[in-house]
């Protein structure tokens, strides 16, 4: 029940809060920063996977957890990233077009990508992962609900104003409720676990958020584009790293396996690690004229 049905639908109303209030010069937007989009595509779609692959293998976890922070580093990030980029005083059209852009490119990377994780750690034991099936879920759960909220938000303007609050708050309560399924249901799992999987999502943000600033500073971004970019790169979708998850091992009959607990174990941490960073750069950032 949880996996074929409740599951998919918080995914899909956590995306269409994300989509209400996006509007197509989102998209185009990025061609008035190009660099910036693209170390920040670049640092999410290339270097985040290969970070976590590396981290997957320095600590040498197990195959579950393995595969499940790979699809975590493989996922885009969330509505989160967009708030934590506003409140630390970065460019906020940046990331909200960032996070839309990676969120349909998406459906064409994970499946593939998920699909190779999964036989790469798990070898002869790996399920049978339906590329097909799988892109076109994330489809469903993901790109059409943010096609809902921004034709309502361009038809309806006045009405999404006013139901926009409410929407955002009830998607955090949603997500929240996520992670807390998430390791109640594998909660021995993540208690055993918790020595080995917090390190690894901790500094699978930190060594991010550190390669957002990095490159940013290479190719002379601004403060604000700086860390944006950085927010970009070392922020995640949990909530869709759990879906992804849940959805692959349904095909098992598994309820939120133990390949959820590594998103649900970052999306907590993340936050110990981001609120000090967001502060920082609030302090240091200096006043756009």
């Amino acid at each position: 029940m949880i996996v074929k049905v409740l599951l998919p639908l918080i995914l899909a109303f956590i995306m269409f809060s994300l989509g209400l209030g996006l509007r197509g010069r989102d998209f185009s937007r990025v061609l008035k920063f190009p660099v910036a989009f693209g170390v920040g595509l670049l640092n999410q779609v290339v270097l985040l996977p290969l970070v976590a692959l590396g981290l997957a293998h320095a600590f040498g976890l197990s195959s579950v957890f393995a595969v499940g922070l790979m699809v975590l580093a493989l996922c885009p990030g969330g509505v989160t990233s967009n708030l934590l980029a506003r409140l630390a005083g970065g460019n906020a059209s940046l990331s909200i077009s960032l996070t839309a852009l990676t969120s349909l490119l998406s459906i064409l990377t994970v499946p593939l990508l998920v699909a190779f994780s999964v036989n790469h750690f798990m070898g002869e034991d790996a399920p049978a992962v339906d590329v097909t099936r799988l892109g076109l879920t994330m489809f469903l759960v993901t790109a059409v609900p943010v096609a809902i909220g921004m034709a309502l938000t361009k038809r309806c303007p006045a009405l999404t104003e006013k139901i926009a609050p409410g929407v955002s708050r009830t998607a955090v309560l949603l997500f929240v409720v996520i992670i807390i399924a998430a390791l109640g249901k594998n909660w021995e799992v993540f208690w055993d676990n918790l020595g080995i999987l917090g390190p690894v999502a901790v500094l699978l943000n930190v060594v991010m958020l550190g390669l957002g600033l990095a490159s940013s500073k290479a190719l002379r971004l601004d403060a604000r584009d700086a860390t944006t970019i950085s927010i970009e790169s070392g922020v995640q979708n949990g909530t869709l790293a759990i879906a992804v998850g849940g959805i692959v091992a349904a095909v098992e009959g598994q309820v939120l396996p133990p390949a959820t607990v590594p998103a649900a174990v970052y999306s907590i941490t993340m936050y110990f690690v981001c609120v000090p960073f967001v502060i920082w750069r609030r302090r240091t950032m200096v006043p756009a004229p």
